[in-house]
């Protein structure tokens, strides 16, 4: 049997709840400020009361609602000693059943889930147990769960990257991620950054605007002069000739959204560590990382790609709730950042300001996670999407996806009308895949692939082009429908 089909999620147990002095200090709930809202409503003129139109319709009977399950039915993910090891055989995967858990549109083949993904069932289940409990009694279900359950999501997400839970932060999106990383290292005047030339939009402006502040400089270098000859080599030797003694972090991405190159980062990391060898702290080079198109869609953890700090959102490969996403980070990474966003689930954070107590200089992910209220129910869900996956395997969601985008390379390298971008070697290469088409404008290309009920997307860089990204929720036999109408664009 596959192992996916034996079940996707392990045991739920019950769960203490945290109690209402801890979700005041945890959860920042603002007294000062609801008293100063009472006071002003109360010296504040009662306006006479309005009279309804008379076509206005009279309030309708509001639906029987279904109470939610007792406390006892609240999800705790497993242990991690509940999911096979890395490395450890599993039975095959019956990718049928996996995509079945996808509900998407049947007139459509959607191969952008690189952009926002389609919740898997057990996360559309996880979100609406949370959102009900949420509306059924909103304050005190907060008060009670927010620490616990934003623990369980950073601990899920450790585990899928190999760090502990605490060397998490919780976040919405790569964008936030990469704002609050860069805004927040510890850069002085002069100090440079290293960028590429084919960073996105999100690293580049982050940087910008952390320069304003701090005085720090931002370096962009080109890493190759064609994506048709690039290599690891290249792209290695490119990034060291740019280091200066200001040199101090490496900003980079790891699968790039433009062309679908992947940046061979343990290679980079090696080069780096024989640097920073003959550096002390402060002056080592830190390696940050956007994460996002290779998070979900590869087999690797934060020790085995060499970074200190990695930013990815959970709702594009990773399929989990929408509005995610994580910043981890080792012990180097942390201490190289400040928080810019008061945390609502640290504890030592809201001492500090009831005890006007200087600010804490250590940082983790509890004090790293923005605070503020927010869509709860998603966050709350990270750790379905991560036993979604570990469920069926880390190693085989990464097979998979490599299998359908060579699929997809291998088709289009046959065309003669396209220019397939995208490196067909999988060690520079992952979910990606990046292409033009002879004759049409990349925005032409994408509009006729939809009319064909095709969803692909285009790049938003100054240089564009169009993409289809298969993943698990994807067949081949999809990519081959995808391929034939690439096909038909011939002469378009």
């Amino acid at each position: 049997m596959s192992c996916f089909k034996q079940g996707l999620s392990p045991g739920w147990d019950g769960m203490m709840g945290v109690g209402r002095r801890d979700f005041l200090l945890g959860s920042g709930l603002a007294m000062a400020a609801g008293s100063a809202l009472a006071r002003q409503a109360a010296s504040a003129p009662t306006p006479a009361p309005k009279t309804p139109p008379a076509s206005s319709p009279g309030p309708s009977a509001l639906p029987e609602y279904a109470k939610p399950a007792p406390p006892t039915s609240y999800p705790k993910p497993a242990p991690a000693t509940a999911y096979p090891k890395p490395g450890a055989s599993l039975p095959p995967v019956d990718w049928t059943a996996v995509k079945a858990q996808f509900q998407t549109a049947p007139d459509e083949v959607n191969m952008s889930a690189m952009l926002i993904t389609t919740h898997p069932l057990p996360v559309r289940r996880a979100i609406d147990q949370f959102r009900r409990e949420l509306d059924w009694r909103p304050v005190t279900y907060l008060e009670d769960n927010n620490r616990r359950l934003q623990s369980y999501s950073r601990a899920a997400a450790g585990r899928y990257l190999g760090v502990a839970g605490d060397q998490v932060a919780l976040t919405d999106s790569t964008t936030l991620g990469a704002a609050l990383v860069y805004g927040g290292l510890k850069l002085g005047y002069g100090d440079e950054i290293v960028t590429t030339n084919q960073d996105y939009y999100v690293t580049h402006e982050s940087l910008r605007r952390a320069a304003l502040r701090n005085g720090s400089v931002v370096r962009r270098i080109d890493l190759f002069d064609s994506i048709e000859t690039v290599s690891e080599a290249q792209i290695v030797a490119r990034l060291m000739a740019a280091v200066t003694p200001r040199t101090r972090a490496f900003a980079l991405t790891w699968v790039h959204s433009s062309t679908g190159l992947k940046l061979p980062l343990p290679a980079i990391s090696a080069a780096l560590a024989q640097v920073n060898a003959a550096r002390q702290d402060p002056e080592r080079i830190i390696l940050a990382v956007d994460g996002v198109h290779g998070f979900g869609a590869q087999d690797a953890t934060l020790a085995s790609l060499g970074c200190d700090i990695f930013m990815a959102g959970c709702h594009k490969w990773l399929f989990g709730p929408r509005g995610t996403g994580v910043i981890a980070a080792n012990a180097v990474g942390w201490s190289r950042m400040r928080p810019s966003v008061p945390s609502y689930v640290d504890s030592a954070a809201w001492s500090a300001w009831i005890n006007n107590a200087p600010l804490l200089e250590n940082n983790d992910g509890p004090l790293m996670s923005p605070g503020g209220f927010k869509a709860f129910e998603h966050l709350w869900a990270i750790p379905t999407a991560v036993e979604f996956h570990e469920k069926i395997g880390k190693a085989q969601v990464a097979a998979r996806t490599t299998e359908l985008a060579e699929q997809l390379k291998a088709g289009l390298s046959l065309m003669p009308h396209v220019r397939l971008v995208t490196p067909r070697d999988p060690r520079l290469s992952a979910g990606i895949v990046s292409f033009d088409v002879q004759g049409l404008s990349t925005d032409s290309a994408v509009a006729a692939l939809r009319r064909r009920r095709i969803i692909a997307s285009a790049a938003p860089y100054a240089i564009q082009h169009v993409r289809l990204t298969p993943s698990i929720m994807n067949s081949p036999a999809e990519v081959d429908l995808a391929l034939a109408e690439v096909r038909n664009l011939a002469g378009a």
